[in-house]
């Protein structure tokens, strides 16, 4: 089994380490981690050069960075993003990535890998916002076609780890243990609900009259989704 990890920020605090409970809790001895950092192994910010869109995401003048996260994720079955909160939103460095994966959206081209995967979306926060940003990273993972995603955010009441009651330390880790266990028994069996099929049906009846984005369109003929193949079984 493989998963990746996508840290919304740089510092090891209290987001960082419910992520780790749920890594510790997830992977054995024959488990291979991709685990990224941001802002250091996140692109710069997008430009809005709509290379990706048109031509490719090969075009993206970070695709090196983009690319390599990609990738991680296509090969793994479960797919982790934290990001504490910031101003009652997710990090910045955590929505730059974002904005350079919007080629991946049902609307677009999105990977038929995606369709089997897991997601799980983690925040903390100190005071208030945590359950926002928690939608937020699960709203971008719907929308690259994720069919199960898993949700944790607390509220931590302290600025640092250190600083958190135990007690809270207890229920975090009751409720990453629930969470973990449940993930366990959803690997191999994750498919697409309703919604997303629906959505899938909607976008598909737009690329068959799609004239503005030939690379988009070339892309579902070729997967044949224009007609009776689907990107799940």
């Amino acid at each position: 089994m493989e998963i990746t990890i996508i840290h919304g920020q740089g510092h090891k605090g209290s987001t960082y380490h419910i992520t780790t409970m749920v890594k510790e809790r997830l992977a054995d001895s024959d488990t291979k981690v991709h685990e990224y950092y941001m802002p250091k192994d996140t692109p710069d910010f997008c430009v809005g050069c709509y290379q990706c869109f048109q031509k490719g995401e090969e075009y993206c003048p970070q695709a090196d960075k983009v690319q390599k996260i990609v990738e991680s994720m296509l090969c793994s079955e479960i797919i982790v993003i934290d990001s504490p909160t910031y101003c009652l939103e997710m990090t910045g460095q955590l929505k730059a990535l974002f904005d350079h994966l919007g080629y991946m959206w049902l609307s677009h081209r999105p990977r038929k890998e995606m369709f089997s995967k897991i997601g799980i979306a983690i925040s903390t926060t100190a005071g208030v916002g945590a359950n926002k940003v928690m939608k937020s990273i699960s709203k971008q993972m719907f929308w690259w076609g994720v069919p199960k995603i898993y949700q944790i955010h607390f509220k931590v009441n302290a600025a640092r780890w250190e600083d958190v009651s135990e007690d809270i330390k207890k229920k975090l880790n009751r409720k990453t243990e629930e969470l973990s266990h449940n993930v366990k028994n959803k690997i191999g069996k994750s498919k697409p609900n309703i919604k997303t099929k629906f959505l899938f049906h909607i976008m598909r009846r737009m690329q068959q009259s799609n004239t503005w984005n030939i690379t988009d369109r070339d892309y579902w003929q070729k997967n044949n989704w224009l007609e009776k193949t689907r990107p799940w079984r």
